[in-house]
Parts: structure tokens; sequence; C-alpha cells
């Protein structure tokens, strides 16, 4: 079971608990309008009632409204919420996770740089590094997550970026992020770090010195599988200026509509990771029984091998984990797969719905080696965990029917 997390969790005396301060957060308009909620605000051109007020738009750009390429009263409204979240210094809204990803990186990164990014990175984040970055003359090296403070050894007088994930894509082992900016911030290296699976109610990679934390607010910021969107969340103003303007130069805005929905998506993020943690648990720890499989890779069982680091520096885990399966033929697949009710097969996560995938292709690695078990990612959506045993149940049985019928 997960530990007791009350006291990490209890809010200090004057300051609003994290849901208490999602629920209230909105904007000045909408504030004095009356409205809970932030009205939607779409615009292109923004207008000036005189022409010295026009010349000076620019003294507001990284805190106003002076184009609808650099957002509008919503976007920033969801921003100031996220950032109040993350106790970062203010966030970037960007189109989708992945352009936060690669904004982050390109902000700091330029021709004859060197960066140093987890092993365990979303494929997404690898293929930016591979197949862009190298193509703009950066360098890039990856590293074990266990690594910790022996990140030292692996950095070079060009090195200007650690890139890392917590936990890490597919596999959830955790890097002790700790560690590994305590010896950043020494070298005056930015680190930026992927915190969309935790989300910042469960782990604020800002408070354990990372520069740039990065969420796909695509997943359980929205929580209903229906917007594209990612947020920065600068440490300091100097990161956030760099991100704001690498954001702009790139072209890359979020709609206000969709920010709208993630900023209502907000108001019940903690009751619905609250779910998603209680299903996943039990979901685990069910799977963890199966003579099928080798492995449950979820950090919030003790069996974990992550599972120290995340009692130590999370406070909850969401509703995402691996399951490493014996081997299985693509017949053997099918017969798992095809016939799930509740689970279903699809790309993301985060909503409110639960998700059965393989893990195809098989996740990339440099430094780790890849189990040759048949590697599955669960979602724990909001159902009825015994209705999604029910389901898993079938699913075994399935798998165990066609495996006697091969042996026969």
């Amino acid at each position: 079971m997960t530990a007791d997390r009350s006291d990490a969790s209890a809010p200090r005396p004057g300051v609003l608990a994290p849901e208490t301060a999602l629920l209230h957060s909105s904007s000045s308009s909408a504030v004095d309008a009356g409205l809970l909620n932030p009205p939607v605000h779409r615009a292109s051109t923004i207008v000036y009632d005189t022409l010295e007020a026009y010349l000076s738009r620019h003294d507001r750009l990284y805190d106003g409204v002076v184009y609808g390429l650099y957002g509008t009263e919503t976007t920033f409204a969801l921003a100031a919420a996220i950032a109040k979240l993350e106790h970062g210094h203010q966030t970037v809204i960007t189109s989708s996770g992945t352009a936060a990803i690669a904004l982050s990186l390109a902000a700091f990164l330029k021709e004859g740089d060197h960066a140093l990014v987890i092993d365990t990175a979303y494929r997404s984040t690898r293929r930016f590094c591979d197949e862009v970055l190298t193509g703009y003359g950066v360098e890039i090296s990856y590293f074990d997550p266990g690594i910790g403070a022996g990140v030292e050894a692996l950095l070079r007088p060009n090195t200007r970026m650690v890139f890392l994930e917590a936990p890490g894509s597919m596999t959830f082992e955790i890097p002790d992020v700790r560690a590994i900016t305590q010896v950043t911030r020494r070298h005056g290296v930015i680190t930026a770090l992927d915190n969309t699976w935790a989300t910042p109610l469960f782990f604020r990679p800002i408070e354990h010195g990372v520069d740039i934390s990065i969420a796909a607010a695509t997943k359980y910021l929205s929580g209903h599988s229906d917007v594209m969107l990612g947020a920065m969340t600068a440490a300091n103003a100097d990161v956030y200026t760099r991100i704001k303007d690498m954001a702009a130069r790139w072209g890359n805005i979020a709609s206000p509509d969709d920010c709208y929905l993630v900023h209502r998506g907000l108001r019940t993020l903690d009751v619905r990771l609250e779910r998603h943690q209680r299903n996943a648990l039990e979901l685990a720890q069910w799977f963890d029984q199966q003579p099928e499989v080798r492995r449950v890779l979820y950090p919030a069982l003790p069996s974990d091998t992550a599972h120290r680091i995340w009692l130590r520096d999370f406070t909850g885990a969401s509703g995402l984990f691996g399951v490493l399966l014996e081997p299985l033929s693509p017949s053997q697949s099918a017969a798992f797969f095809n016939g799930l009710r509740l689970f279903r097969l699809g790309s993301s996560w985060g909503g409110f719905e639960s998700l059965l995938v393989p893990a195809w292709p098989p996740p990339a690695r440099s430094c780790l080696p890849v189990d040759d078990g048949t590697l599955i990612r669960v979602h724990a959506g909001l159902e009825a965990s015994p209705d999604l045993i029910g389901d898993l149940d079938d699913a075994f049985r399935r798998l165990r029917a066609i495996s006697h019928q091969k042996d026969a």
C-alpha cells in the first residue's frame, strides 16, 4: 500500500492547500464580473487607445496581452494557475506536450553544445534530440537514470543542459533528481524535467532544483482526452524569458479554447488523481499475482526498484504503470488484447478512461538492456476497479486458453 502522506501534503499555516488554490484560480476579468471561470478571449490583433500605449506595448511582453501570438488573458490565467501549483516563477503554455519538450531544449542548445538526456526519456523526446538537435550541430549523450551524482563525470566543458523524466517512459525508473541538480547547479548547467506522470500535485521538480518543469497538459491536467496542450514552468525570471521567447520565435501558441478546457480540468485534478492512484495500486497488485507476469513496474509498489526514491520525493503516484509479461506470440497477444471490453487500445493517457497497449515499438535504450518479455502499458482510469479487474481476468483467461491449445 502507499505510505501515509498526511504530513507531507499538509498545508502550511496561512497557505492554501494546492487543491483549494486550484478551485479558486481565475482571472481578473472573471473576478470583476463575478464569474467562477475565466472567459475565453480569442484574439490576434490587440488595439490601443493612444500612440504612446501602442509604442510601449512590448513593455508587457512577458506578463500582459500585447498580441495574440503571445497569449490572451485566458492563456495567462491557466499559466498562472499552473505556475502556482508548481511553485515556479511563471509558465509558458504551448500547443502540445511534445512542443513544450522541444522548445525547452531548443531554448538553451545551439551548434557546438552538448546535452545529457536520461536514457528512459519519452520516445518523441529522443526523436527530437536524435533527428532535430543533432542536425543543428548539438551533441546528445544518454545516461542511466540511476546515475545520481555520478552525472558529474559525464559533464563536458560544452554541456549546457541535462534533460530528465521522472519516472521513465514505459519502464518507470525514477532518477535521484536532487542529487543530479546539486551537480548541475555547481556547473551552471540548465535542467529540465518531464513531470507529466506525477503532475505538480505529486512532485514539484522546481523544489528539487530543476530549472524547467514540463507537463503534457493533454493528460492529467486536462483529464478528459479532448485537448492537446503543453506547459513549461520556469524556476526564475531569466529562464522564463528564454522559454517565452523561444515559443514566440517558433510561432508556437495554444488555443484559448484549449486553455479554458485545461483550466476547467485543473479544478478536479486532485480528486481524479486520487481515484487514478487507488485504481492503479489495486490493478498493479492484482497483476503481480498472475503467473504470466514477470514484473510490475509501478513506483508505488514496495517491490518496485524505484520505490525508495518515490517514497522520499513524491507525495503520490498516478494511474500509469508498466507490466512485463512472459514473451507472447502474435496470436497470444491478439487473444489478450482483442476481447477487452472496458480497457481501450489507444495512445496517450491521463484521461478518464482506462487504456491498455503493448509497448510497440519497444522502448529505445542506449544504456539499459531491454528485457525480452512482452511489455504492456496500463492506464488505470476512473472506472470501478472490480470491473477493470474482471476485464483483465477475462483477457488472461483468453491468453491461457490459446496457450493450452498451442501446448496440446
